[in-house]
């Protein structure tokens, strides 16, 4: 009986802030260029560096695409919204306040639907705002902290989750799918390595069965979902310990070092009342024409949602699949046009998922893919074969049965040639023999590892599993 653990006794609360960096030509109150990369402070002007007598004018791409993902998240779209002034002083904002809305944001009352281990589980979205982006600063040991002022102005939407959320696969699950949207929609790169998606954890623990909430802290500018999952995982952790040794959670915002595995005390967490928020006396109210907002929702294209509804309704797929084909936008698109003509729509989906990397383009043909799945599908290749002829397609653009000749990968069948192999592999490792007739089932998982090493992947796992039989027998 698995021992329970005092972790196991209490629940945590989590709610996100996800930054969604927006792909506009030119930044959001000025003409200056989003272009991430650029030399340190030269995509920059006196309107984005806030220097006195300057005047902020509104992007109305900014706007569009503000609709477009409350359109897509479920919200109700304010006709009416304004810019505020959200005063504060950091480093990395030169004007000493940032450009956001406060009161009256863009999109409200919004949700997602998101796959949990308890099923569909529906998460809450409060608001998503407009506002401008900080610069960024750059830490170096020999010079110091340095500025580069070149995101001052970029272009962001916030989406604020409600603390729906209980754990760090909740939270993971949301997010790529939040992430999937807004890439479908055309609004940005998602490029989280870039900053382009990023979000700030708040979390608190209670004991399960409690209703009341405990005190939050936020953890800030999380770039990767591995690094979300870790931070929920060991923050969680850390309020629970002190709360068993009889502390106190202080409100506050954390920084998470991936490198540490720890989070660390950044400030005291602010409410919005120590922002000192206004109405930008520089700036119009956003009032929108539902007419507009009608015309914008006509013209979205294609959402996450409908590639899975297709994919697990006509196709058959599982969820779980289906969710990891739409997270990557090229091959969703791929996967629509190409598994209706597969032999096997789910081999497809599973060697796709398994042999592309997040965000990369695929330079295949559905031509190939058909030829693939049926050399797959009929048994004439192994799945191993499949994804080694699949990494060759992307690089030569050749067919499969040319790879698979060329490179010489077609499966080892032969019964004489595998046995003599078997007999060979058995007598270097007498402990697998020893092991197999112990008891050990996992004896023969080794010896099928070292007899697929030995033959670079091409001997038939099947044959070579009777074989294994047939000599165990005998010895």
């Amino acid at each position: 009986m698995k021992k329970i653990s005092i972790y196991d006794e209490y629940e945590s609360v989590i709610g996100v802030e996800v930054h969604v960096e927006l792909s506009t030509a030119s930044k959001i109150f000025c003409g200056c260029s989003t272009a991430f990369g650029g030399e340190p402070n030269t995509d920059c002007c006196p309107v984005c560096m806030g220097l006195p007598g300057t005047l902020p004018v509104l992007n109305d791409s900014v706007v569009e695409y503000a609709i477009k993902a409350g359109l897509a998240t479920n919200c109700e779209i304010n006709l009416y919204s304004q810019m505020d002034r959200k005063n504060y002083f950091y480093p990395d904002s030169p004007k000493a306040f940032q450009i956001s809305q406060n009161s009256d944001p863009i999109a409200i009352n919004g949700h997602l639907d998101v796959l949990s281990g308890e099923g569909l589980k529906r998460i809450g979205i409060t608001r998503i705002h407009m506002e401008e982006d900080a610069g960024k600063l750059i830490h170096d040991d020999t010079k110091g902290t340095l500025i580069d002022y070149n995101r001052c102005g970029v272009p962001l939407i916030e989406i604020v989750s409600e603390p729906d959320m209980r754990s760090a696969d909740e939270v993971k699950s949301f997010l790529q799918k939040l992430r999937a949207i807004v890439i479908y929609l055309g609004i940005t790169t998602g490029k989280m390595n870039e900053g382009a998606f990023r979000c700030d954890v708040n979390l608190s623990v209670r004991k399960k069965g409690v209703q009341t909430l405990g005190t939050r802290t936020e953890m800030k500018n999380l770039n990767s979902f591995a690094f979300v999952t870790k931070a929920i995982e060991v923050e969680m952790k850390r309020q629970i310990d002190v709360l068993e040794k009889g502390g106190t959670i202080t409100q506050e915002t954390r920084r998470w070092d991936p490198a540490k595995k720890a989070s660390f005390a950044m400030r005291s967490k602010e409410d919005a009342h120590d922002y000192r928020y206004f109405p930008d006396p520089d700036l119009m109210p956003v009032i929108l024409d539902q007419h507009e907002v009608d015309r914008i929702n006509d013209d979205m294209p294609m959402l996450p949602d409908e590639y899975l509804n297709i994919l697990t309704k006509k196709f058959g797929l599982k969820y779980s699949l289906a969710e990891q084909i739409i997270s990557n936008k090229n091959v969703a698109d791929f996967t629509m046009e190409t598994i209706g003509k597969v032999s096997n729509a789910e081999l497809f989906g599973n060697l796709i998922t398994n042999v592309v990397i997040d965000d990369s383009s695929l330079e295949i043909n559905v031509e190939q893919m058909i030829e693939l799945i049926h050399l797959l599908d009929s048994g004439k290749i192994n799945s191993g074969i499949a994804k080694k002829v699949f990494e060759f397609m992307m690089k030569s653009g050749e067919m499969p049965t040319q790879i698979i000749e060329i490179h010489d990968l077609w499966p080892i069948t032969s019964v004489d040639a595998l046995t003599k192999m078997a007999i060979q592999l058995l007598d270097s490792n007498p402990k697998i023999v020893e092991d197999y007739k112990s008891g050990k089932i996992k004896a023969k998982s080794a010896y099928l590892g070292l007899m697929m090493k030995e033959t670079s992947g091409k001997a038939d796992p099947n044959i070579s599993e009777e074989i294994f039989d047939d000599l165990l027998k005998k010895m």
